[in-house]
């Protein structure tokens, strides 16, 4: 909401000021200019991305004015589920867990995190990764190595509708300029009219360039910001995972692994040791190795 509650100020700020200048609002209407400048911007997106891009970009701007996905709250979960896939791994042998990689929705523990099975890139990350494990493929290096690829290939496929954006941005204050001469050459020909009408029409025609950079600057270029946060915070989201199943594939114990990932939590967002101890002591539910998976 807090991506909302901004363009909202900016709307308020700039419109309030120009009304408080005595400015008529009714001046600043008009439907031509947003036309113009709108229709092409939508044009330069269809010209420079293909369909797949447009669709993570539409899907980007709905996630934009939701809440942060990865909280403390999330974080501690995700903590506790990798205590309990170590902890059965460790007790049972990786094996184990291969009912629960092949089949996460019916799991006894990836059932019980349906935040977790909607993140589908997040999950197929972590099934991926588990899959090896329960192989026995390679040296824990190569696991961390496939982990690396896997989140760089993410990193890059999130950047794809930042950078369509950060495009859009660029061109909108030179569209607003294309919209004033359109609206300059209409003018010239009222040339020899009253005043009045050629006031308005060299009015209308700059409505144009303040449309345009007020869409770039107040809009369009703080919501690619945004998005490319919330892409950095899924990497990272990403990279902690990757820090604890790393740990465990070198050998080290669940606790002490799960405790690695902790340690590669945004200091804003990392939950105390207090709190993750308690957390996967009292919390966690690992399954009985003759049932890995629930009914």
């Amino acid at each position: 909401m807090l991506a909302l509650l901004g363009i909202i100020v900016v709307f308020v700020a700039v419109l309030g000021g120009y009304v408080l200048e005595k400015g008529n609002p009714w001046v600043l209407l008009q439907p031509v200019e947003f036309l113009i400048i709108g229709g092409a911007a939508l044009g330069i997106i269809l010209v420079s991305n293909p369909p797949v891009v447009i669709r993570k970009m539409l899907k980007g701007l709905r996630e934009t004015f939701h809440s942060a996905k990865h909280t403390r709250e999330s974080y501690l979960q995700h903590l506790r589920l990798l205590f309990e896939i170590f902890s059965l791994a460790r007790r049972s042998g990786p094996v184990i867990l291969e009912s629960h990689v092949e089949e996460p929705d019916s799991s006894s523990i990836f059932s019980n995190y349906p935040d977790l099975l909607d993140d589908r890139g997040t999950l197929v990350f972590i099934l991926d990764s588990l899959r090896m494990l329960v192989l026995g493929a390679g040296e824990p290096h190569h696991l961390g190595y496939l982990m690396d690829l896997d989140i760089d290939i993410q990193q890059r496929g999130r950047h794809e509708p930042v950078r369509a954006l950060n495009s859009v941005a660029d061109a909108l204050p030179g569209l607003g300029i294309v919209a004033a001469v359109l609206g300059v050459v209409i003018t010239m020909q009222s040339i020899g009219g009253a005043p009045e009408l050629i006031g308005e029409k060299v009015a209308a025609a700059l409505v144009g360039t303040f449309l345009g950079i007020l869409l770039c600057y107040g809009v369009v270029g703080p919501v690619a910001s945004r998005l490319e946060g919330q892409g950095e915070a899924r990497t990272h989201h990403l990279q902690v995972l990757r820090t604890g199943i790393a740990a465990f594939a070198a050998g080290i114990s669940p606790i002490l692994a799960v405790e690695a990932a902790r340690r590669s939590i945004p200091v804003e967002w990392r939950p105390s040791f207090e709190e993750m101890h308690i957390t996967v002591r009292r919390e966690a539910h690992i399954p009985s190795a003759s049932v890995p998976s629930a009914a």
